[in-house]
């Protein structure tokens, strides 16, 4: 099963190793324990709207590219584990909508060219 909180701690932690930042650093700037944010990194923790939000200005980055980074990484998660779901009975399956939400279909969607992008990687 693919875990939302382990895909964020994920992302949070190469955020923050990117930038060559400690945990004890980040955890100040976002007044959180060092502890509470090692564990949120590690997946461990469920972190809140309010402490994402701290641990992202801590960090430099929005939440919302946050977001859109697991966002891809469940998607991509998603895509890997298809050929389970290939197996599963057709009664059992989950409905999958015959459009996007949001308004983004017809001709001129292509899809998400950033997922496709990754799987073909």
């Amino acid at each position: 099963m693919i875990l939302l909180r382990q895909l964020l701690g994920d992302v949070l932690r190469r955020l923050r190793v990117r930038q060559n930042r400690t945990l004890r650093e980040v955890s100040t700037l976002a007044r959180v324990s060092l502890g509470y944010l090692s564990e949120v990194e590690r997946g461990q923790k469920e972190a809140s709207s309010e402490l994402l939000a701290s641990i992202c200005g801590a960090l430099g980055v929005p939440l919302s590219q946050v977001l859109r980074e697991v966002s891809d990484q469940f998607a991509l998660a998603e895509l890997q584990a298809a050929p389970v779901m290939a197996d599963m009975p057709e009664h059992e399956r989950l409905p999958i909508p015959e459009t996007v939400p949001g308004g983004m279909t017809g001709p001129e969607f292509d899809g998400f060219p950033e997922v496709k992008d990754m799987v073909a990687a």
